[in-house]
């Protein structure tokens, strides 16, 4: 029995230390996205980092095992996906362009809280009083990091919100039809409309891109993977809850780099607003991972919280392709 709670222990401290890993990845990645969005349009970026991902895209459809044809079964909730991947993909990477680092991580944090908000509606999920609660306090948060009514305000700040919604609703989506849908049909779907919306915009902000800023373009692909590859293996090895909370470690990433590459600092209202949102975050991920009952985990089966960029798979999608005989249809 010791030797088992080693074990568990041990596997438990791999799995955190992969996904903190994993995260400094995907921050040293936003942080090649701010860095780009400084000379292009949000939609040049997303479609060369999409054009970029294809080549995944195809490896995952040549791995994918599962029966079937790329039509989706439910064509509607499928094009509400794509919708809201297409819009998060582009307003994210206008947020990472306008605000500080540590800003844009901290309303990007209240995606678990909206995702709560959507299980009601779309998939009749029962919130009860406690969650609400902590539903509340973290939308509190939300409004601390926003100040409404200072003068700061702007775009940065509504696309940010539009970022965190639309991955929210592309993440209930998956749990709403995933157990129906082939994982690839989730997958490509988004970055072909990414690609074609993108590109149709391409002409009216193309801005030429020097040899050197189309590498940081396709470094941006290839961490997006290399950072996945870290979450499967800590998902791999350690629980769901142990590995949820470590996506908050993002905005440890962000305040440094931020102050040391940007000139950024991260201002009270923002690190207050942040430890509320991220203390409600993960009060509503503790509370999830005791409700076991229904199988119904609207969060800790969404937990990778990275916004929905149509660039790469996520991680559901990886772990439904590899495993198909474990279709849950909850990862997101």
């Amino acid at each position: 029995m010791a030797l088992k709670k080693d074990f568990e222990m041990n596997s438990n401290l791999h799995g955190a230390l992969l996904s903190l890993t994993a995260f400094g990845v995907y921050a040293t990645h936003d942080v090649i996205l701010k860095t780009l969005g400084a000379t292009y349009s949000p939609f040049q970026i997303v479609f060369f980092a999409v054009l970029f991902g294809f080549p995944m895209t195809i490896f995952l459809l040549i791995s994918d095992k599962t029966d079937g044809n790329l039509r989706p079964v439910h064509p509607w909730w499928t094009a509400l996906r794509v919708g809201a991947s297409v819009v998060s993909s582009a307003a994210v990477v206008y947020a990472f362009s306008k605000l500080p680092l540590s800003q844009v991580y901290a309303i990007l944090f209240a995606t678990p809280l909206m995702i709560t908000i959507l299980s009601i509606p779309i998939l009749g999920e029962v919130i009860k009083l406690r969650r609400w609660m902590a539903v509340i306090v973290g939308l509190g948060g939300v409004m601390i990091v926003l100040q409404p009514g200072s003068a700061h305000l702007g775009i940065g700040h509504a696309a940010a919100l539009i970022g965190a919604l639309g991955s929210s609703l592309a993440s209930i989506t998956i749990r709403k039809i995933g157990s129906d849908e082939r994982s690839i049909v989730l997958l490509i779907y988004p970055m072909l409309a990414n690609f074609l919306v993108m590109g149709a915009i391409l002409p009216f902000v193309y801005v030429p891109m020097p040899i050197g800023d189309v590498g940081y373009v396709a470094a941006v692909a290839v961490m997006g993977v290399v950072a996945m590859s870290f979450m499967i293996g800590a998902y791999n090895r350690a629980e769901a809850v142990i590995v949820a909370p470590m996506q908050y470690s993002q905005i440890l990433w962000a305040t440094a780099y931020g102050y040391f590459l940007f000139g950024e600092k991260l201002d009270r209202a923002t690190a207050i607003g942040a430890g509320v949102i991220i203390a409600s975050g993960l009060y509503i991920l503790m509370r999830e991972s005791r409700s076991k009952a229904d199988g119904k985990k609207p969060v800790l089966r969404t937990t990778n919280l990275r916004f929905e960029f149509g660039g790469r798979p996520r991680i559901g999608d990886i772990f439904r392709i590899r495993r198909p005989d474990q279709n849950d249809g909850g990862e997101g």
